[in-house]
């Protein structure tokens, strides 16, 4: 593994070069620094790219994007080890619709090797004696210039990831998983992530719209779009323009003035000050909606009940438990809740029909097929 301070990558004819020159490795690890704790549009603010020799950090910022993997990717020569990939995807699918073919995934091996902690500083500082500066985690990755200490930290997230991958796939080799975790990564690199929701449905999900009445809904729906609308304007995260428990709050209570929306807490002084009135506004607009035209929670179906269902899913998870201490891991990776549903609920007869079934892997086809059959049975 590398012990050489990062290489930093700021222009696009640097990274170009990186490219170049690594595309031809065997394994690269990968990792990004994004900034949704501090920006509304959130995007790869940087991209620590590690070979089991030399470290690379690459400032997108300055580089023009990260356009330039595609070709990386699209070559399947090199098996990128991300930890806990789905986010990183998903940010560089959405910003450059960029996928990679090829992938391991240091945190579902940690998963299937059922460590004790697996996240990355915990599996660093056990298995390398690594500490991370935990000054970090939330940093804002936007901004410029980036210090030396915060380039550092962002190298140590890949810097050990070859090495890191190495060593896991032995173990799992010798427990006879390194199939079922090879399969889960290749499956993490299909996935396809739904379009954001638009704000007349987004403030459904606000914890504790369900407490409010459909007055209550209305003017939430106001202030939660009043909100993005500000968020877009300052690329702003949402909860730094107003929280989500304030919105529930203000629209309960509903202040009609500046001195009421003032006693409110976390307003904090810009929102009372600056916005205060925008914010009456949007409570306003929601007062004024006709009683005909109120928003709803759509009614959730009601499925009949099912007793030879309900029979298969509890021979199912009685099943699950004493075989997840069998294998010691956790029942949900030995089958999750949905997927024992789906196969209680299909009844499939053969192993044709179990891999048909949503949600199954071959694996725990593989493994559990004929135990799953036979409680179908």
């Amino acid at each position: 593994m590398t012990t050489e301070p990062p290489h930093l990558v700021e222009s696009a004819d640097q990274f170009a070069d990186l490219v170049n020159r690594w595309r031809h490795e065997p394994v690269i690890g990968m990792d990004t620094e994004a900034a949704s704790f501090h920006r509304l549009r959130d995007r790869v603010y940087l991209l620590q790219i590690s070979t089991e020799t030399a470290t690379a950090v690459v400032d997108p910022v300055a580089t023009g994007g990260i356009e330039l993997l595609r070709s990386w990717f699209e070559a399947d020569a090199t098996e990128f080890v991300f930890h806990d990939a789905d986010y990183d995807l998903r940010l560089m699918h959405r910003e450059a619709g960029l996928r990679l073919h090829r992938l391991f995934d240091t945190r579902i091996a940690a998963q299937f090797l059922n460590l004790p902690s697996i996240g990355l500083g915990a599996i660093l500082e056990s298995r390398f004696g690594i500490l991370t500066d935990k000054r970090f985690q939330r940093a804002d990755w936007s901004a410029r210039p980036l210090s030396p200490e915060m380039i550092s930290y962002a190298a140590t997230d890949t810097r050990f990831l070859p090495a890191l991958r190495d060593a896991f796939r032995t173990e799992l080799a010798h427990l006879g998983r390194l199939d079922w975790v090879e399969e889960e990564c290749q499956l993490l690199t299909t996935v396809e992530w739904p379009a954001p929701e638009s704000p007349d449905v987004a403030f459904l999900r606000v914890k504790g719209a369900r407490d409010l009445d459909r007055r209550g809904l209305a003017i939430l729906r106001e202030l939660f779009t009043w909100r993005e609308g500000i968020a877009t304007r300052l690329d702003r995260a949402l909860f730094r323009v107003l929280g989500n428990e304030v919105l529930i709050v203000l629209a309960a209570t509903r202040p009609s003035t500046e001195a009421e929306l003032g006693k409110i807490r976390g307003i904090g002084a810009e929102n009372a000050g600056r916005r205060g009135g925008e914010i009456l506004d949007a409570i306003r607009r929601g007062l004024a909606v006709p009683d005909r035209d109120l928003p709803s929670f759509e009614r959730r179906p009601r499925f009949r009940p099912d007793p030879a269902f309900e029979a298969r899913l509890e021979r199912l998870k009685t099943w699950r438990t004493p075989t997840a201490i069998r294998y010691d891991l956790p029942p949900g990776l030995i089958a999750p809740n949905g997927t024992l549903e789906a196969v209680a609920r299909a009844a499939p007869r053969s192993e044709e029909e179990l891999l048909a079934v949503p949600g199954i892997r071959r694996w725990q086809v593989g493994e559990f097929g004929a135990d799953l059959l036979a409680l179908i049975a």
